[in-house]
């Protein structure tokens, strides 16, 4: 894979129910610029990515008023319904051969994990970052006890960025919205198409915004980021 020829796609149209906030949590305040806008530079702090792909909801009052809604290397694509969806549209703008999907609520990518991943996405099957499950896990019963303890052997939990060849994310992505089957996130669809993606252990501290708790944290792996030149 040519490190000269990467775009990267961040779908951004979801609402984030969970973060009772006004504004999406994409657009939360997190160390004087937004959480999108962390983002998105940091994607674009690597000499390997080309461009950035943001796909934003119809309905979206704030994108535009982003300085990175003016820059050259930043294009918007028009989100769909679920994340597949977003994905699979920002995909029709993408003219490299592999590209790489990252979450808008994950600003917190250190730049060794992004190198790490892009060298093993050079395999035919892509790869994703991921932590190994370290807790206990525990099965439910869906009434609010435990049905059972699950091994943790070989439990992982799936991060992004996700990185697949171009053409092979787009054909499983239609053929599984096609199918009406359900896509969590880009491995997902290349499961489903009969892909067995790479596994790259990433940092723990790239974490997803989903609650409001969640925000002073990635405020302060963000700072450890920026002091360790990361």
């Amino acid at each position: 894979m040519s490190r000269a020829s990467i775009t990267a796609v961040v779908p951004a149209a979801g609402v984030g129910k969970r973060m009772g906030s006004a504004v999406p949590k994409q657009y939360l305040n997190l160390a004087g610029k937004t959480v999108l806008e962390h983002t998105v530079e940091r994607l674009l702090a690597h000499d390997a990515i080309e461009r950035v792909v943001v796909a934003i909801g119809p309905e979206d009052q704030w994108f535009a008023s982003l300085p990175l809604a003016t820059d050259a290397r930043v294009v918007r694509a028009e989100g769909g319904r679920e994340r597949a969806d977003s994905v699979l549209n920002a995909l029709e703008f993408v003219t490299s051969d592999h590209v790489l999907v990252h979450d808008a609520a994950r600003p917190c990518l250190a730049r060794g994990d992004l190198d790490a991943l892009l060298a093993s996405a050079q395999q035919p099957q892509g790869a994703i970052l991921a932590c190994r499950v370290r807790d206990t896990m525990k099965r439910g019963d869906g009434q609010g006890a435990i049905l059972e303890s699950v091994s943790r052997d070989e439990l992982w939990h799936a991060l992004t960025p996700q990185c697949f060849a171009t053409p092979s994310l787009r054909r499983a992505l239609s053929d599984a919205l096609a199918k009406g089957l359900a896509v969590t996130d880009e491995a997902s669809a290349m499961e489903l198409a009969g892909v067995h993606p790479l596994l790259v252990e990433g940092r723990a501290d790239n974490i997803k915004i989903t609650r409001p708790e969640d925000l002073a944290l990635a405020g302060f792996f963000l700072q450890q980021l920026k002091e360790n030149n990361e």
